[in-house]
């Protein structure tokens, strides 16, 4: 069982776990990450919530990542999350 989604606070980042074949492997996104990819025009939007609204789309990120040969934790960047154009 993992450990429920949380902001880390000090390294302003949502630490999560994801479900890779039988093992799951941490990971992390940055809230100004979140912040633009996913909420551009608000103010006051919740880093923590903005993952969880996302998460599908967030955890198939880290999925891809590790399928290329990421290791533990996998720190998700504004690239690996960004929109695809027409999509």
């Amino acid at each position: 069982m993992s450990q429920a989604p949380f902001f880390h606070e000090i390294s302003g980042t949502v630490r999560f776990w994801v479900q890779v074949d039988d093992v799951l492997i941490g990971a992390s996104i940055g809230k100004e990450t979140l912040h633009y990819r996913y909420k551009p025009h608000m103010t006051d939007d919740d880093a923590l919530s903005t993952y969880l609204q996302n998460s599908a789309e967030i955890d198939a990120a880290v999925r891809r990542r590790v399928a290329t040969g990421a290791r533990e934790p996998v720190i998700l960047q504004d690239v690996d999350v960004r929109a695809i154009p027409g999509a």
